[in-house]
């Protein structure tokens, strides 16, 4: 029988560096899950009509023209000061993306909007798993709908997270 208690052995790199306490890791998780959403969650509370926040979009036009969220606003990130004061009430939670969990625009979209007062969370995988998950999307030509890449969203099968 294994003695998962043991120290690891040097050789191992997953515990090289051991576990957190459960209560630093109880800490990091819990601010993790109010910094960040993904599509799957922004889509259902959405479809549900029970979505009590505004989904951002903080890319620039070429790429919200190239498709976004339904219903999502646009507000390049660097235009937040001058646009969203204008377009979303500051007591009403954001949920910004951007493109890719590659791109950091979507930090830099939360960053500005948690400056300039707003309760915000980023959508992690942006816009890429947004459609990747076949949600709809909207374009410059309307809407569209791509097929669910299966290493996202198997077909008949759910995380159920």
């Amino acid at each position: 029988m294994t003695n998962t208690a043991a120290a690891p052995a040097a050789h191992d790199p997953v515990l090289r560096t051991a576990p957190a306490d459960p209560a630093v890791a109880e800490a990091h998780f819990a601010a993790r899950l109010s910094l960040y959403t993904d599509p799957s969650d922004v889509h259902a509370a959405m479809a549900a009509d029970a979505a009590g926040f505004t989904v951002v979009d903080v890319r620039n036009r070429e790429a919200w023209d190239h498709g976004h969220v339904p219903g999502a606003v646009h507000v390049p990130y660097a235009q937040a000061a001058d646009l969203a004061p204008g377009l979303i009430d500051r007591d009403t939670p954001v949920v910004v993306y951007c493109w890719s969990p590659a791109c950091d625009g979507g930090a830099r979209g939360a960053l500005a909007f948690a400056r300039l007062g707003y309760r915000v969370k980023e959508m992690i995988g942006g816009f890429e798993y947004w459609a990747r998950e076949g949600f709809p999307v909207e374009t410059a030509e309307g809407s569209d709908r791509r097929a669910a890449d299966p290493l996202v969203a198997p077909p008949g099968v759910s995380c159920a997270c």
